[in-house]
């Protein structure tokens, strides 16, 4: 079982505050027992005050966090305000500069200031809300923000961006450390997308012209119907009867990822969850998803994950 610290810091808003309890204490394995054990703590443990009228009282401080597997820092409202490390409150750095050397940090929303003002994301990709990534690159430009995507992993840090893509990077935590059928498990018990596509990019606020091009959706799904075929750019432009040159702006501004790339990311999908659940040999698995060899599927898949198919399968078959 791993064990989870998430850290309130004042002003932190209830909603992203209940993810990491109800997310990953949601993860079980086949005979019901807890994957993850949560627990919260402050600073000093005392009570914190949130970003509504009213405060949270919990029972540990943060030498709870020296024994953490992963440590989740939920947004608070004053975030944004901390800009390097000097304003930071009393303590924080000292809290996470305690942490293991293995201990994954997950910074929901705007706790990516938080991660960066500790000097944790430097030259490292992070992501934040849309709408504070300018001010964010503005603040730390040693950090390479990502504004388009939904979350990022860089191994040991890890950063969403708004607060309910901080549900997709704790769904993408279970699939990672469970597999994806604990992972779509989990979704279904909280009753949301096991895996949502594309990026931030789609929800970022911009004027809709009045007369807009027909979306892409359509051509998603019947390309989910095909990846087994060798889809190609002018596939998709042509089912949906645009130009490619439309059809890849239309498609990237709803998506946010190139057709190429969420072609990938989908065929990635279906081969990890026939290697998990299925006999098919990695030459089989290859065809039915669209990469063609299984030296194909092994470059994609070590590109993603950093592992074979073999040994994913020798790890979440089962």
């Amino acid at each position: 079982m791993r064990r989870v610290v998430v850290l309130a810091l004042e002003e932190v808003i209830p909603f992203e505050l209940s993810l990491a309890s109800r997310f990953l204490g949601a993860a079980v394995d086949a005979d019901g027992r807890p994957l993850y054990s949560v627990i919260t703590c402050s600073l000093d443990g005392r009570p914190v005050r949130t970003s509504a009228d009213y405060a949270i009282s919990v029972e540990h401080d943060a030498s709870a966090l020296a024994e953490a597997d992963i440590v989740v820092i939920p947004a608070a409202r004053t975030f944004t305000e901390f800009i390097d490390r000097s304003t930071l409150p009393p303590g924080v750095s000292e809290a996470l500069a305690g942490l293991r050397s293995d201990t994954r940090i997950v910074g929901i929303c705007i706790a990516t200031f938080v991660l960066a003002a500790a000097g944790l994301l430097d030259g490292k990709t992070a992501t934040t809300h849309w709408y504070h990534a300018a001010r964010f690159q503005r603040a730390y430009p040693q950090v390479d923000v990502a504004p388009d995507v939904l979350f990022v992993d860089t191994g040991r840090v890890l950063t969403s961006a708004g607060a309910a893509a901080g549900i997709d990077l704790l769904l993408h935590l279970v699939r990672q450390d469970h597999g994806s059928a604990v992972a779509n498990h989990v979704a279904r018990r909280c009753v949301v997308q096991p895996q949502r596509e594309g990026g931030q990019a789609q929800y970022v606020e911009r004027p809709i012209p009045e007369h807009a091009d027909a979306g892409t959706a359509a051509t998603r799904a019947w390309a989910l119907e095909r990846l087994h075929d060798p889809l190609q750019l002018v596939d998709l432009a042509r089912h949906a009867g645009m130009s490619r040159r439309t059809f890849t702006r239309r498609f990237r501004a709803e998506v946010g990822l190139s057709p190429a790339q969420w072609l990938i990311q989908q065929r990635l999908d279906l081969a990890r969850h026939l290697l998990e659940s299925s006999d098919l040999t990695i030459g089989r698995i290859a065809e039915r998803t669209g990469f063609g060899s299984d030296v194909t599927l092994r470059q994609h898949l070590r590109a993603a994950i950093g592992v074979s198919p073999g040994a994913y399968r020798r790890t979440f078959r089962g």
